[in-house]
């Protein structure tokens, strides 16, 4: 079974992740996880992202944020992020949007 970690601070779109996953407030210190889940919309979630990789992370980041704000998503892919969807695609299916 994998690790996932998720920078996620809003509580209703936590309800929506199944059982297991671990939540933290930022990406700061070492994260040991398979798979870390970024919310866009935290602030700091890209630079989170960036110094993830700078310390050498392997895990599989996915993140999510608004649609109508393309430069945050670049950013994010930018930033070393194996994944970047629009909110509602992420939560339009979670399970394989994390998979």
């Amino acid at each position: 079974m994998s690790v996932i970690t998720a920078l996620v601070t809003d509580l209703l779109d936590r309800s929506k992740f199944p059982d297991g996953v671990r939540f933290v407030r930022r990406l700061d210190g070492d994260v040991d996880a398979d798979l870390v889940v970024v919310d866009l919309s935290v602030p700091g979630a890209v630079d989170g992202v960036r110094k993830l990789r700078e310390r050498g992370s392997t895990a599989r980041v996915v993140a999510y944020g608004r649609h109508t704000e393309t430069d945050v998503l670049a950013d994010a892919r930018r930033a070393g992020c194996d994944r970047v969807l629009a909110r509602s695609a992420f939560f339009a299916d979670v399970r394989a949007a994390l998979g």
